[in-house]
């Protein structure tokens, strides 16, 4: 047995080799180090005539808790099995792998998660072809329109069938790679080193020969036209699918593998790997904390979970299909019935593309076919159901019930089948009448000896004779040790217990040979019915994965509905000519939050709106509803927000948030700058650009060099609608001198030493960041805060002096531009302070805020309060005394013509 493993072994030695022996998956020698390390199991030891070995095993019941240990260690497992009849076996019985499993191929239940794809992917070259990008194009495809890529991108969902492929450059490898969120990569030979760097998976080493464009064309005309693809496409695509094979234990293609679609990126809304972290689409930064799917998330099958998914991963940029998808969601948002209805149908359905796959591969059981029948049951109801709503109208024609085959299913297979289906009890009376008259020769047989008993005692006068059954004696007549004076001599004794002997006769030997032989050819002829009737059912998974499509749409469709209805959203028109929001909301933080302050927003195509305020009083959260409600739109979904005109944006654009990359050796500022190179070379004027705080990670003067340059470029060169958050101030007069620059400010106010955010965004720029206040609510120790104010309150005189001086000290700063940083490197020097008296100052916050005040949200009370708070703060401007400054806005009206406050200076 060892020398069977040890071949094994050599022949699969990527893989850690479980080995089937009785009831247990064994490892040896090394591999049983390994195993009992990561699965935490006792290894023993074992000796022979060539040696002392360890070894390990796992519960054949129990395999799939320990398998999910180490694929999540990211070994590779070749599942040895016995493929021979341990009784008919002459000798070692065979085994051979039935399945190497992998993190991005394992196909069972227990290993999946349950309303999302796990995938592997592969990323090649052309090995030499001619990659023009425009191979001929099927109708249901979408042509990559001429671009000259370097790669091709392919991944598959072995559990479910579904399988893809696109082409581009490194740029869109990445991109790619991190919507697709493989959980396993092949790379192929000629992909470049740094290719696919950011790609968190575990990584797969092939034999180059899988790449050969030959050998990947033969793999790919098992599944689809390989003409179609151009020569990326084509050898990432059959190197792939070869490798799908390989770990399906698959000597020809798989089956269910219906369709390979051909897809071009730009023909849905782009979002790469830091616009889904950062707009915490199906991640939250704290790791526990909801995420955007978690909040729509109202599917009630695994099928529309995993759609409702693939929208937000890739929502729409065709106009017309956002419509149609609005207008469904609205006929469920407007028919309530309806809605409940159909989700009340759909809690029956079970995952039929998992399905399909384990019916095409051999591997499904009864309860799967009775699963598929239960959820072909419930397409009646949902056809139904919708059958008056004409938005409806196309996916309830692709509703087919498939009623043959639920048909069929009910008359073949038992309510309740068992689990194992070569055991019997699987195939229902009726179905086959040889079966029928087999398992009628069984009865009767049992029959006769459930009688036998009885006849015995009346025929031997033995009151105690028994009549009973054991697997390894058969059928015998037990007779205690006192009454075997009486036993007949058509007796013949079988075996002798202490206090009793067992017999047989030689009719009750004719009956069990009888019963035995006919449950025996039972079990057989249901085992081969049910393996006909699921190769027959396989044959129509073309017809079940369109049904599965089609009730995944269904779901996710409903789930949106029901999301708009719960959470109040609003349909959005796609006509507009920018983003105009009013009282928008950040659909995930209105849900965990106490209270949350809706805000506007009015940026025309092509704004560059610079946010000022207080850290913690809201920019980024808004910044991220804006761009929310964007992806939202075009996935399909109301947004929260009481009116919504939006345009149709081709790209979102995110830097927010702080982080460093150590292993690949950045800092926060790289990352940024990275992040931010991204931004300025890939953005065009249908893009949503969210920037914050560009220029923090390196030195002020620096760094608001860098941030205007931006500004400027977003606003000069891409023309992309921009909202740019940001703690130099100096940047607002940018207002001035560009047409589509505003500014916009969070509002704060600050009252006996406390900040009170208001969370409410306004026109004009902000007048102080509270930082220092900010720092105290945070904890910082009193004595640092004091001191930070007192060095606050030294600036601001240091500035009122340089005005007092004139403007010629601020003039004889030199400006150094993007190139002069870059070559001088990082200055320390700091920039010119604004400049204006301390009473100036007061006097344009006090008459900021005094302007800001939302009366018809103030009772009589809190009106005489802040009254009178004002008119001491006043009484102590005109003193000269130090007040305390409000968060208030300077709007951008407000300026005089030379960009100053009202109150003089530069802003």
């Amino acid at each position: 047995m060892l020398a069977q493993y040890v071949d094994v072994a050599e022949r699969y030695d990527d893989a850690v080799v479980l080995f089937r022996v009785g009831d247990f998956y064994k490892a040896f020698c090394e591999a049983a180090d390994e195993v009992a390390r990561i699965c935490e199991l006792t290894r023993i030891e074992r000796e022979d005539s060539t040696g002392t070995y360890t070894a390990c095993g796992i519960p054949v019941d129990n395999a799939p808790k320990y398998l999910k240990r180490l694929l999540d260690a990211e070994y590779r497992v070749a599942v040895a099995d016995q493929v021979e009849d341990a009784e008919a076996a002459s000798g070692l019985v065979e085994r051979a792998v039935t399945q190497v499993l992998t993190p991005g191929t394992v196909v069972e239940e227990e290993l999946l998660a349950a309303g999302s794809n796990t995938y592997v992917a592969c990323v090649a070259s052309a090995e030499g072809g001619t990659g023009d990008g425009t191979g001929p194009s099927d109708p249901e495809d979408e042509d990559q329109n001429g671009t000259d890529p370097a790669y091709g991108v392919a991944h598959v969902d072995v559990s479910t069938g579904e399988c893809a492929v696109t082409a581009g450059d490194a740029a869109a490898v990445d991109e790619e790679l991190a919507r697709i969120g493989p959980a396993e990569l092949l790379c192929g030979p000629g992909v470049d080193p740094g290719v696919a760097d950011g790609a968190d998976c575990m990584r797969t080493e092939r034999d180059p020969e899988t790449f050969d464009p030959e050998a990947a064309r033969a793999v790919l005309d098992r599944y689809a036209d390989s003409d179609r693809f151009d020569d990326a496409e084509r050898v990432a695509c059959g190197a792939l699918l070869s490798y799908a094979e390989y770990t399906q234990g698959d000597d020809g293609p798989l089956e269910y593998v219906r369709r390979v679609r051909r897809y071009d990126p730009r023909r849905s809304l782009r979002l790469d790997a830091t616009a889904l972290r950062g707009l915490e689409l199906f991640e939250n930064h704290v790791g526990s904390g909801r995420t955007l799917f978690d909040t729509l998330d109202e599917t009630r099958s695994a099928l529309g979970r995993r759609r409702l998914r693939a929208w937000l991963r890739r929502p729409l940029v065709d106009r017309g299909a956002i419509e149609a998808r609005h207008d469904a969601v609205a006929a469920f948002a407007e028919r309530t019935l309806v809605r409940e209805d159909v989700r009340e149908a759909l809690s029956a359905a079970y995952d039929l593309e998992r399905l399909a796959g384990r019916i095409s591969r051999g591997r499904a059981n009864a309860r799967d076919l009775r699963s598929l029948h239960d959820t072909l049951a419930a397409v009646p109801a949902i056809r139904d159901a919708v059958a008056d709503v004409g938005a409806l109208a196309e996916v309830r024609a692709d509703l087919d019930p498939l009623e043959d085959l639920r048909e069929l299913i009910d008359a073949a297979v038992v309510e309740e089948p068992p689990q194992e289906i070569t055991e019997g009890g699987v195939i229902r009376a009726g179905y086959d009448d040889e079966l029928d008259e087999v398992r009628s020769t069984a009865r009767e047989g049992r029959e006769w000896i459930a009688n036998l008993e009885e006849r015995e005692r009346e025929r031997t006068g033995i009151d105690t004779l028994e009549v009973g059954y054991t697997q390894v004696h058969g059928y015998y007549i037990e007779v205690t040790n006192g009454q075997l004076d009486k036993v007949p001599e058509d007796y013949t004794r079988r075996q002798t217990l202490k206090n009793s002997e067992r017999f047989y006769t030689p009719e009750l030997k004719r009956r069990e040979d009888e019963i035995l032989g006919a449950e025996e050819r039972a079990d057989a002829m249901e085992y081969e019915l049910f393996a006909d009737l699921r190769d027959g059912i396989a044959e129509e998974s073309d017809r079940i994965g369109a049904l599965a499509d089609a009730v995944a749409r269904v779901d996710a469709l409903a789930a949106l509905a029901t999301a708009a209805v719960e959470r109040d959203y609003v349909r959005p028109e796609m006509n507009a000519d920018g983003v105009h929001l009013r009282r928008s909301r950040h659909p995930v933080v209105e849900g965990t939050a106490e209270e949350f302050v809706p805000n506007d927003a009015d940026l025309p195509r092509g704004t560059v709106a610079l946010i000022t305020g207080p850290n913690m009083s809201g920019k980024s959260t808004y910044m991220r509803q804006v761009a929310l409600a964007v992806v939202l739109a075009q996935a399909g979904s109301f947004v929260p927000a009481e009116t919504a005109r939006l345009p149709v944006i081709d790209r979102v654009f995110t830097r927010v948030g702080a982080s460093d990359d150590i292993a690949g050796g950045e800092s926060t500022f790289m990352r940024e700058m990275r992040e931010l190179t991204d931004v300025l070379h890939d953005a065009t004027g249908d893009s949503l650009v969210l920037l914050d705080e560009v220029g923090r990670g390196t030195s002020t003067t620096d760094g608001r060099a860098i941030a205007r340059a931006a500004v400027e470029f977003l606003h000069d060169e891409t023309g992309a609608t921009t909202l740019f958050a940001t703690h130099y101030h100096e940047l607002t007069d940018l207002a001035d001198e560009h047409d589509r620059v505003v500014n916009r400010h969070f509002a704060a106010t600050e009252r006996d030493g406390e900040v009170t955010f208001l969370h409410r965004i306004r026109d004009g720029a902000a007048s102080s960041s509270y930082g220092v206040e900010v720092a105290a609510l945070a904890g910082v120790p009193d004595s640092v805060v004091a001191r930070a104010r007192d060095l606050v309150a030294d600036d601001r005189d240091d500035a009122s002096d340089r005005s007092a001086a004139g403007d010629d000290a601020v003039a004889a700063t030199p400006q150094r531009t993007l190139d002069e940083i870059a070559a001088n490197g990082h200055e320390t020097s700091p920039a010119p302070a604004p400049s204006g008296s301390r009473r100036d100052r007061e006097v344009a916050d006090l008459l900021a805020e005094l302007r800001d005040l939302t009366l018809a949200e103030t009772t009589p009370l809190e009106a005489l309060n802040r009254l009178h708070e004002l008119q001491r703060r006043a009484e102590e401007a005109s003193d000269g005394s130090d007040g305390r400054d409000t968060d208030a806005g300077v709007s951008d009206e407000s300026r005089g013509e030379d960009g100053g406050t009202p109150g003089g200076g530069s802003p």
